[in-house]
């Protein structure tokens, strides 16, 4: 049957034709109408910019997190930058992190002054190697940065012992993660900071946004005034019914509040949350069985008991020696299906700015490496229709079974 299979079901980028004629987008989001809705809403408020409904988000999201804090942001990276910030994060400072993640996480690190320092990853999940970062820990360190690749959740309790016994703080990157646990607790009761993002194919989406959790009041606090501007006040509290007009500035801040339009839009999506998550549960589901077995085809390995995996991303990876294609090659094929497809990630020691700066190489991290050459991710929104599921896993069957057999 699968030599049947091999000759009769040609790819599309040898000659056959393409399992959809539409194009599948790796990630495209969709609304429901009521998240529609509360936007239209707000825009009739009379107040676009950061209220009411930001504050509503934050409480429905803190409650989601189980912390005591949030500050609504326009962005995870604005979370994790003023986290450092928070922690007067400065030049001399070292931060520990992973290179297997997107820029951002780095680049905050780079914005402060401070020095990135990457640890390797473990092989199984991608996410940062507990043993590695206890190598790294030098007289310099102030911070550990870790990512919850894909949604999966990172050795946390490892983490958190050697924060503890090196008096360390942990600003994490929940990102992919909003639905995650590590041994049945949130992620956020975890760290001193967790950042999350909603951006538009994120699990809940504002558009553009993010949010910093965390347990201590001041650093909150802290927060809040440096993401709008540095002031003591914000404009709803400046000009609302019985605000006070005057203000002052107790430090230069920044721009990074979320305007309640936004805030809108993730309020809707937190009600909306179990039941796009159970969605991505059952894409995810079909994925594994669909593509079982097949040569040079690693899927995501399942988390360990206690722990929730957000699934916000399916990532496999590829063997080309086993596969008979590489991955850049099945990026090109799967396009060549009109499916949609994704890199998570490309090492960030490889971008020439890190690579220049620090002088790493691939063998310094060479599980990084490796895996960032061979990883690529295949569609999971909860707006994927069973046949959408169908036409990627036969895409991805046809590709390796035909090179396979070559």
């Amino acid at each position: 049957m699968i030599m049947s299979q091999r000759r009769v079901d040609l790819p599309a980028i040898a000659g056959g034709d393409p399992v959809r004629s539409d194009f599948l987008s790796f990630s495209q989001p969709k609304l429901s109408e009521q998240e529609i809705t509360a936007v239209v809403e707000t825009l009739r408020s009379g107040w676009l910019t950061t209220a009411g409904r930001a504050r509503e988000f934050e409480d429905s999201f803190s409650r989601h997190a189980n912390t005591r804090y949030a500050v609504a942001l326009n962005s995870c990276t604005a979370g994790l930058f003023l986290s450092l910030k928070a922690l007067n994060i400065e030049p001399g400072d070292e931060v520990i992190t992973t290179p297997l993640t997107f820029p951002a996480s780095v680049n905050v690190i780079e914005h402060c002054g401070a020095t990135p320092v990457f640890a390797d990853v473990e092989p199984v999940t991608g996410n940062v190697d507990p043993n590695r970062v206890a190598e790294k820990v030098t007289g310099k360190t102030r911070v550990i940065l870790p990512v919850h690749l894909y949604g999966r959740p990172c050795d946390m309790g490892a983490l958190r012992t050697i924060a503890d016994s090196r008096h360390l703080q942990i600003v994490q990157d929940c990102a992919h993660a909003i639905e995650s646990e590590w041994k049945d607790r949130k992620l956020a009761t975890y760290g001193d900071f967790a950042c999350y993002s909603f951006y538009a194919t994120k699990n809940v989406t504002t558009g553009e946004g993010g949010m910093v959790l965390t347990d201590n009041e001041a650093w909150a606090d802290h927060i809040r005034i440096l993401a709008l501007h540095g002031l003591d006040k914000s404009a709803y509290d400046r000009y609302s019914e019985g605000g006070r007009v005057s203000y002052d500035l107790k430090e230069p801040g920044y721009k990074f509040n979320m305007p309640d339009t936004a805030a809108a839009l993730g309020i809707e999506g937190m009600k909306l949350l179990n039941q796009r998550f159970e969605r991505r549960v059952e894409i995810w589901n079909r994925y594994k069985s669909g593509l079982a077995g097949l040569p040079g085809l690693q899927l995501p390995a399942e988390s360990p008991p206690g722990t929730i995996h957000a699934r916000h991303l399916f990532v496999c990876r590829l063997d080309p020696d086993k596969a008979g294609i590489d991955r850049d090659t099945m990026i090109e094929s799967l396009a060549k299906e009109n499916i949609g497809s994704g890199i998570h990630f490309t090492p960030v020691h490889t971008f020439t700015y890190y690579r220049e700066k620090y002088g790493i190489s691939d063998d310094d991290l060479p599980v990084a490496s490796e895996m960032g050459r061979r990883v690529f991710s295949l569609p999971l929104t909860p707006y994927l229709t069973d046949d959408d599921v169908e036409d990627v896993i036969r895409a991805v069957r046809r590709i390796i079974l035909h090179f396979g057999s070559n």
